[in-house]
């Protein structure tokens, strides 16, 4: 099976892609990726066949004040600008991220079925639940119910104003306004961060993270017999800042952290500033370095909040913008994490020593990582939605 699989530059939607991209691969079929020219090289390096997503760059006639013109808008001036190019591979599949829809806008206009990758939990509204974003509970009895009813009916304007656009842009390239959508919707998460609806897709499917390790590098932890602490400040424009630096002041061994602790910022570039000798800053593995982590500190992105799980690790939450709010108030509900926001030297000291005083938060992260287990296999997913069957490949 020939694929085109589509996402932004921002490494939690490039990397994703990129994972299923290597899955598609691995199960013998043929991905390309296109995406940003950042990741182009390292998704070859990969053997991934890999193409430069044209129309990335705003141009004077968008408007990213609106967030619907932003994406509807600017996805169908790419889905023109880059059908061509998807044509020309002749893909039996389309995956388009979430985020980047014009993936889906231009499989529609070449006649081809297309998936919707979500790096992230299900975000539609529903009928049971706050709106997404909000960071709250279901309500409970009739009040919670209530409130429920009462937000959703506030934010239902913002959504319907957003499909009102959709419709406009598929119009103004040559579509039918009515959308028929995606054939099935990968939900790339762990079933410990979703929340329970009473209507759920019957096209969406929950099929596990899609991590991606953009290094084969491992970081040198300096040496010490206390707990380690790894930090991963937030790659999305939206996430809180300051939080390596405040971290590096913070966190001493022997005053806010135990004797022996040591401290591990992982990030794409190197550090900004002198590194205390308990601490080391740059580009790792994070996975290789969760195996060893006795606690997080990041933003809530989900790439990360997934990867710490999967490790069994608990979390000190500081959440940007975006869905970080939701998905720092989920892990905080499940028990793998405490939220710190507005951030400051003395919350964050306060929530690094109870969640490493506290073993029910790590209990809390190994129950939720154990529910992968339950996830079906995205590549399996996409070749029951064209009644194609699955070529096995090693991974099984």
């Amino acid at each position: 099976m020939r694929v085109a699989v589509v996402a932004g530059p921002d490494p939690g939607h490039a990397f994703p892609a990129l994972e299923l991209c290597r899955r598609f691969r691995a199960a013998g079929d043929a991905p390309t990726l296109l995406t940003g020219t950042r990741w182009l090289d390292v998704a070859r390096g990969e053997g991934v066949d890999a193409v430069e997503l044209d129309g990335l760059d705003p141009t004077a006639f968008d408007d990213d004040t609106d967030a619907g013109e932003k994406i509807h808008r600017r996805a169908a001036r790419m889905a023109v600008l880059n059908r061509a190019r998807i044509g020309e591979l002749s893909p039996d599949l389309v995956v388009s991220d979430s985020i980047t829809v014009c993936g889906g806008l231009a499989a529609d206009l070449l006649g081809v079925p297309w998936v919707e990758l979500n790096t992230h939990p299900l975000y539609r509204p529903s009928r049971g639940l706050p709106p997404v974003g909000s960071g709250l509970a279901p309500g409970v009895g009739l009040r919670g119910r209530a409130r429920d009813a009462v937000l959703r009916a506030l934010t239902a304007r913002s959504w319907r104003a957003g499909l009102r656009q959709r419709a406009a842009a598929r119009v103004e390239i040559g579509l039918p306004g009515d959308d028929p959508g995606p054939v099935r919707r990968l939900i790339a998460t762990l079933p410990a961060l979703e929340v329970p609806r009473p209507d759920w897709p019957a096209e969406a499917v929950v099929v596990g993270p899609l991590h991606f390790e953009p290094t084969t590098e491992l970081l040198a932890v300096p040496a010490g017999d206390g707990p380690l602490v790894v930090v991963a400040p937030s790659t999305a424009t939206t996430g809180a800042g300051g939080m390596a630096e405040l971290a590096l002041n913070t966190l001493v061994p022997g005053d806010t952290l135990p004797p022996g602790a040591r401290v591990a910022v992982s990030q794409l570039d190197g550090p900004d500033s002198a590194v205390p000798p308990w601490a080391v800053v740059g580009l790792g593995r994070q996975d290789e370095l969760l195996a060893r982590a006795d606690l997080l500190i990041c933003g809530g992105g989900h790439g990360t909040v997934a990867k710490s799980l999967l490790a069994g690790v608990p979390m000190v939450v500081v959440p940007g913008g975006g869905d970080q709010w939701e998905i720092a108030n989920r892990l905080v509900r499940q028990g793998s994490a405490q939220l710190v926001r507005p951030l400051s030297a003395e919350s964050l000291a306060a929530a690094v020593r109870e969640v490493l005083g506290s073993p029910s938060y790590r209990e809390a992260a190994v129950r939720a990582g154990a529910g992968v287990a339950d996830v079906a296999d995205p590549v399996r997913v996409c070749h029951d939605a064209l009644g194609a069957p699955r070529k096995l490949g090693p991974c099984g």
